[in-house]
Protein backbone atom coordinates (compact mmCIF):
# COMPACT_ATOMS: atom_id res chain seq x y z
CA UNK A 1 0.00 0.00 0.00
CA UNK A 2 1.04 3.39 -0.90
CA UNK A 3 1.43 6.28 1.46
CA UNK A 4 -1.19 8.08 -0.59
CA UNK A 5 -3.63 4.91 -0.25
CA UNK A 6 -3.03 5.31 3.70
CA UNK A 7 -4.82 8.76 4.02
CA UNK A 8 -9.07 8.75 4.24
CA UNK A 9 -10.84 9.33 2.18
CA UNK A 10 -12.22 12.70 3.19
CA UNK A 11 -8.71 13.66 4.10
CA UNK A 12 -7.91 13.56 0.08
CA UNK A 13 -9.18 15.67 -1.69
CA UNK A 14 -7.88 19.40 0.32
CA UNK A 15 -4.24 17.48 -0.12
CA UNK A 16 -4.89 16.67 -4.07
CA UNK A 17 -2.25 19.93 -5.01
CA UNK A 18 0.55 18.60 -2.65
CA UNK A 19 0.78 15.08 -4.42
CA UNK A 20 0.38 16.51 -7.80
CA UNK A 21 3.32 18.37 -6.95
CA UNK A 22 5.38 16.51 -5.90
CA UNK A 23 9.02 15.55 -7.32
CA UNK A 24 9.95 12.60 -8.40
CA UNK A 25 12.95 10.32 -8.97
CA UNK A 26 15.96 12.79 -7.56
CA UNK A 27 17.62 10.17 -5.44
CA UNK A 28 17.36 7.81 -8.71
CA UNK A 29 19.92 10.04 -10.66
CA UNK A 30 23.33 8.44 -9.42
CA UNK A 31 25.35 10.92 -10.41
CA UNK A 32 25.74 14.00 -7.82
CA UNK A 33 26.25 16.52 -10.30
CA UNK A 34 23.21 15.60 -12.28
CA UNK A 35 21.07 15.35 -9.11
CA UNK A 36 22.14 18.44 -8.19
CA UNK A 37 21.23 20.21 -10.96
CA UNK A 38 17.57 18.57 -11.52
CA UNK A 39 17.05 19.77 -8.13
CA UNK A 40 17.62 23.13 -9.06
CA UNK A 41 15.72 22.98 -12.50
CA UNK A 42 12.91 21.94 -9.81
CA UNK A 43 12.86 24.79 -7.35
CA UNK A 44 13.45 27.27 -10.19
CA UNK A 45 10.27 26.24 -12.15
CA UNK A 46 8.33 27.30 -9.35
CA UNK A 47 6.89 30.97 -10.07
CA UNK A 48 8.57 33.71 -8.41
CA UNK A 49 7.50 36.80 -6.70
CA UNK A 50 8.12 40.19 -6.60
CA UNK A 51 9.45 41.75 -3.19
CA UNK A 52 10.47 45.70 -4.01
CA UNK A 53 10.28 46.22 -0.41
CA UNK A 54 13.51 44.23 0.30
CA UNK A 55 17.16 44.66 0.43
CA UNK A 56 19.28 41.70 -0.52
CA UNK A 57 22.48 41.85 -0.59
CA UNK A 58 25.43 38.90 -0.15
CA UNK A 59 28.24 39.27 2.39
CA UNK A 60 31.74 36.91 2.66
CA UNK A 61 32.40 35.03 5.81
CA UNK A 62 35.03 33.50 6.76
CA UNK A 63 34.96 29.58 6.98
CA UNK A 64 36.92 27.01 8.55
CA UNK A 65 38.64 26.64 4.99
CA UNK A 66 37.55 29.11 2.87
CA UNK A 67 35.48 31.91 2.43
CA UNK A 68 31.35 31.49 2.25
CA UNK A 69 28.60 33.40 1.12
CA UNK A 70 25.67 34.76 3.63
CA UNK A 71 22.49 36.23 1.79
CA UNK A 72 20.37 39.07 4.16
CA UNK A 73 16.92 39.71 3.17
CA UNK A 74 16.50 43.14 4.66
CA UNK A 75 13.27 44.14 4.83
CA UNK A 76 13.37 48.46 4.20
CA UNK A 77 11.15 49.69 6.46
CA UNK A 78 12.93 47.90 9.15
CA UNK A 79 13.77 49.84 12.29
CA UNK A 80 17.26 48.49 13.32
CA UNK A 81 18.10 47.02 15.71
CA UNK A 82 15.55 44.40 14.69
CA UNK A 83 15.16 40.72 15.77
CA UNK A 84 17.07 38.79 13.36
CA UNK A 85 16.62 35.41 12.12
CA UNK A 86 19.44 33.53 10.78
CA UNK A 87 18.67 30.40 8.19
CA UNK A 88 20.51 27.40 6.71
CA UNK A 89 18.90 25.59 4.05
CA UNK A 90 18.27 22.03 3.43
CA UNK A 91 19.70 19.50 0.33
CA UNK A 92 20.17 16.10 2.66
CA UNK A 93 23.62 17.09 3.12
CA UNK A 94 24.72 16.69 -0.61
CA UNK A 95 22.43 19.43 -2.50
CA UNK A 96 20.96 22.82 -2.02
CA UNK A 97 22.46 26.13 -1.96
CA UNK A 98 21.56 30.10 -1.53
CA UNK A 99 19.59 30.38 -4.59
CA UNK A 100 17.24 26.86 -3.63
CA UNK A 101 15.48 29.03 -0.89
CA UNK A 102 15.45 32.50 -1.95
CA UNK A 103 11.92 32.69 -3.14
CA UNK A 104 10.83 31.17 0.81
CA UNK A 105 13.29 33.98 2.21
CA UNK A 106 11.84 36.81 0.38
CA UNK A 107 8.68 35.98 1.57
CA UNK A 108 9.83 35.07 5.18
CA UNK A 109 11.50 38.47 5.38
CA UNK A 110 8.88 40.23 4.40
CA UNK A 111 6.03 38.34 5.92
CA UNK A 112 8.20 38.86 9.17
CA UNK A 113 9.28 42.32 8.67
CA UNK A 114 12.57 41.36 10.26
CA UNK A 115 16.02 40.68 8.41
CA UNK A 116 16.96 36.81 7.64
CA UNK A 117 20.71 35.74 6.83
CA UNK A 118 20.80 32.86 5.01
CA UNK A 119 24.16 31.04 5.01
CA UNK A 120 25.13 28.47 2.92
CA UNK A 121 27.88 25.28 3.61
CA UNK A 122 30.04 22.82 1.93
CA UNK A 123 28.27 19.80 0.63
CA UNK A 124 29.24 16.10 0.76
CA UNK A 125 30.28 13.75 -0.11
CA UNK A 126 33.25 16.39 -1.84
CA UNK A 127 33.15 18.06 1.72
CA UNK A 128 32.36 15.39 4.81
CA UNK A 129 31.38 15.69 7.86
CA UNK A 130 32.17 17.95 10.22
CA UNK A 131 32.55 20.41 7.28
CA UNK A 132 28.90 21.48 7.09
CA UNK A 133 28.33 22.24 11.12
CA UNK A 134 31.80 24.00 10.90
CA UNK A 135 31.04 25.94 8.14
CA UNK A 136 27.41 26.89 10.01
CA UNK A 137 28.75 27.42 13.47
CA UNK A 138 30.86 29.90 11.73
CA UNK A 139 28.55 31.86 9.82
CA UNK A 140 26.23 31.91 12.85
CA UNK A 141 29.26 33.43 14.54
CA UNK A 142 29.84 35.97 12.19
CA UNK A 143 26.36 36.74 12.09
CA UNK A 144 26.26 37.88 15.88
CA UNK A 145 29.63 39.55 15.26
CA UNK A 146 28.20 41.69 12.93
CA UNK A 147 24.44 41.85 13.97
CA UNK A 148 24.75 45.97 14.19
CA UNK A 149 25.87 45.99 10.31
CA UNK A 150 23.24 43.42 9.39
CA UNK A 151 20.02 45.65 11.22
CA UNK A 152 19.83 42.53 13.61
CA UNK A 153 19.42 43.00 17.80
CA UNK A 154 22.41 40.53 18.91
CA UNK A 155 20.66 40.18 21.57
CA UNK A 156 17.54 38.23 19.90
CA UNK A 157 18.50 36.00 17.01
CA UNK A 158 16.74 33.05 16.47
CA UNK A 159 17.89 30.14 14.08
CA UNK A 160 15.57 28.10 11.53
CA UNK A 161 17.20 25.12 9.03
CA UNK A 162 14.88 22.58 7.29
CA UNK A 163 15.57 19.06 6.90
CA UNK A 164 19.58 18.92 6.87
CA UNK A 165 19.19 22.46 7.35
CA UNK A 166 16.97 21.53 10.53
CA UNK A 167 19.66 18.94 11.59
CA UNK A 168 22.53 21.12 10.98
CA UNK A 169 20.47 23.67 13.71
CA UNK A 170 20.23 21.50 15.96
CA UNK A 171 23.84 20.58 16.02
CA UNK A 172 25.34 24.37 15.89
CA UNK A 173 22.83 25.00 18.78
CA UNK A 174 24.68 22.45 20.52
CA UNK A 175 28.04 23.86 19.39
CA UNK A 176 26.79 27.05 20.57
CA UNK A 177 25.98 25.62 23.66
CA UNK A 178 29.22 23.63 24.92
CA UNK A 179 31.56 26.33 23.29
CA UNK A 180 30.28 29.14 25.03
CA UNK A 181 29.30 30.93 22.27
CA UNK A 182 26.39 33.61 21.32
CA UNK A 183 23.08 32.86 22.50
CA UNK A 184 20.60 31.71 20.21
CA UNK A 185 17.27 33.15 21.60
CA UNK A 186 15.11 30.60 19.64
CA UNK A 187 15.65 27.58 17.40
CA UNK A 188 13.51 26.16 14.58
CA UNK A 189 14.46 22.89 13.16
CA UNK A 190 11.74 21.81 10.84
CA UNK A 191 11.82 18.35 9.69
CA UNK A 192 15.04 18.42 10.83
CA UNK A 193 17.38 15.29 9.26
CA UNK A 194 19.05 14.01 12.59
CA UNK A 195 19.23 10.23 12.73
CA UNK A 196 22.11 8.43 10.58
CA UNK A 197 20.67 4.63 12.17
CA UNK A 198 17.19 4.94 10.20
CA UNK A 199 15.81 2.05 12.98
CA UNK A 200 12.21 3.91 13.26
CA UNK A 201 9.14 2.98 11.81
CA UNK A 202 8.64 5.98 9.50
CA UNK A 203 12.00 5.07 7.93
CA UNK A 204 10.75 2.26 6.87
CA UNK A 205 7.42 3.14 5.66
CA UNK A 206 8.82 5.89 3.23
CA UNK A 207 9.89 4.13 0.60
CA UNK A 208 8.54 5.77 -3.16
CA UNK A 209 7.75 9.04 -2.06
CA UNK A 210 9.62 10.54 -4.40
CA UNK A 211 11.64 13.61 -3.21
CA UNK A 212 13.02 12.09 -0.09
CA UNK A 213 12.65 8.16 0.63
CA UNK A 214 15.13 5.61 2.84
CA UNK A 215 17.18 4.80 0.27
CA UNK A 216 18.19 7.98 -0.83
CA UNK A 217 18.40 9.03 2.74
CA UNK A 218 20.79 5.99 3.82
CA UNK A 219 22.82 7.09 0.42
CA UNK A 220 23.08 10.88 1.60
CA UNK A 221 24.21 10.33 5.48
CA UNK A 222 27.14 7.61 4.19
CA UNK A 223 28.36 10.25 1.61
CA UNK A 224 28.08 13.02 4.94
CA UNK A 225 29.79 10.99 7.40
CA UNK A 226 32.57 9.36 5.35
CA UNK A 227 34.67 8.14 7.59
CA UNK A 228 33.73 10.13 10.59
CA UNK A 229 31.90 8.13 13.71
CA UNK A 230 28.54 9.99 14.32
CA UNK A 231 28.41 12.15 17.28
CA UNK A 232 26.01 14.52 18.70
CA UNK A 233 27.15 17.61 16.29
CA UNK A 234 26.86 14.97 12.92
CA UNK A 235 23.54 13.56 13.87
CA UNK A 236 21.93 15.37 17.04
CA UNK A 237 19.41 12.24 17.38
CA UNK A 238 22.85 10.85 19.26
CA UNK A 239 22.96 13.41 21.38
CA UNK A 240 22.89 12.60 25.26
CA UNK A 241 22.36 16.23 26.76
CA UNK A 242 19.53 18.04 25.39
CA UNK A 243 19.31 20.69 28.14
CA UNK A 244 19.84 24.23 28.18
CA UNK A 245 18.77 24.45 24.52
CA UNK A 246 16.97 27.68 23.12
CA UNK A 247 13.16 27.40 23.24
CA UNK A 248 12.14 25.45 19.95
CA UNK A 249 9.88 25.19 17.30
CA UNK A 250 9.47 21.64 15.17
CA UNK A 251 6.97 20.86 12.88
CA UNK A 252 7.16 17.85 10.22
CA UNK A 253 4.62 15.85 8.20
CA UNK A 254 2.65 12.41 9.18
CA UNK A 255 4.38 11.01 5.69
CA UNK A 256 7.90 12.15 5.81
CA UNK A 257 10.62 10.06 6.48
CA UNK A 258 11.94 11.69 9.38
CA UNK A 259 8.94 12.05 11.27
CA UNK A 260 9.69 9.27 14.32
CA UNK A 261 12.79 10.62 15.15
CA UNK A 262 11.53 14.16 15.22
CA UNK A 263 8.73 13.07 17.21
CA UNK A 264 11.56 11.73 19.32
CA UNK A 265 13.52 14.41 19.72
CA UNK A 266 10.89 16.74 20.47
CA UNK A 267 9.73 14.53 23.42
CA UNK A 268 13.30 14.09 24.69
CA UNK A 269 13.77 18.49 24.22
CA UNK A 270 10.74 18.97 26.43
CA UNK A 271 12.09 16.39 29.18
CA UNK A 272 15.37 17.97 29.27
CA UNK A 273 13.95 21.36 30.26
CA UNK A 274 13.54 22.75 26.96
CA UNK A 275 10.58 24.88 25.70
CA UNK A 276 9.04 22.85 22.83
CA UNK A 277 6.19 23.50 20.35
CA UNK A 278 5.68 20.51 17.82
CA UNK A 279 3.14 20.08 15.17
CA UNK A 280 2.56 16.95 12.74
CA UNK A 281 0.95 17.71 9.63
CA UNK A 282 -1.58 15.15 8.68
CA UNK A 283 -0.66 14.42 4.83
CA UNK A 284 2.48 16.41 4.63
CA UNK A 285 5.41 14.85 3.18
CA UNK A 286 9.02 15.78 3.04
CA UNK A 287 9.17 19.40 1.90
CA UNK A 288 6.08 19.54 0.43
CA UNK A 289 5.31 23.32 1.70
CA UNK A 290 8.43 23.97 -0.64
CA UNK A 291 6.77 22.06 -3.91
CA UNK A 292 3.05 22.86 -3.17
CA UNK A 293 2.99 26.45 -1.66
CA UNK A 294 -0.62 27.38 -3.14
CA UNK A 295 -1.79 23.89 -1.18
CA UNK A 296 -3.88 24.99 1.92
CA UNK A 297 -2.10 22.79 4.14
CA UNK A 298 1.00 24.57 2.74
CA UNK A 299 -0.31 28.10 3.64
CA UNK A 300 -1.10 26.52 6.98
CA UNK A 301 2.18 25.09 7.55
CA UNK A 302 4.11 28.54 7.16
CA UNK A 303 1.63 30.63 8.49
CA UNK A 304 2.36 28.75 11.57
CA UNK A 305 5.49 28.61 11.49
CA UNK A 306 5.51 32.55 11.67
CA UNK A 307 3.01 32.93 14.36
CA UNK A 308 6.00 31.05 15.94
CA UNK A 309 8.48 32.89 15.15
CA UNK A 310 7.00 36.26 16.15
CA UNK A 311 5.67 35.01 19.66
CA UNK A 312 9.54 33.92 20.52
CA UNK A 313 10.99 36.99 18.70
CA UNK A 314 8.65 39.34 21.19
CA UNK A 315 9.22 36.80 24.13
CA UNK A 316 13.00 37.43 23.91
CA UNK A 317 12.36 41.11 23.59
Amino acid sequence: MSLWDRIDAESKPPLEALWKAMPGGFNSISDIVARRAAMSASRAAIPKGSFPQLQVAEYQYPGPESELTLRLYRPKTVIAPSPGLIYIHGGGMIMGDLESQDENMCQAATELGMPIASIDYRKAPEHPYPAAPEDCYAGVSWVFENAADLGMDANNIGLMGASAGGGLALAVALMLRDRQGPSLKYLLPIYPMIDDRHETNSSNEVLDIGIWDRAGSIEAWGWYLGDAAPDAYAAPARAEDLSNLPPTYIDVGDLDLFRDEDIVIAQRLSAAGVSVEFHLWTGAYHASELFAPDARLSQQIWATRYRAIRRMAALAS
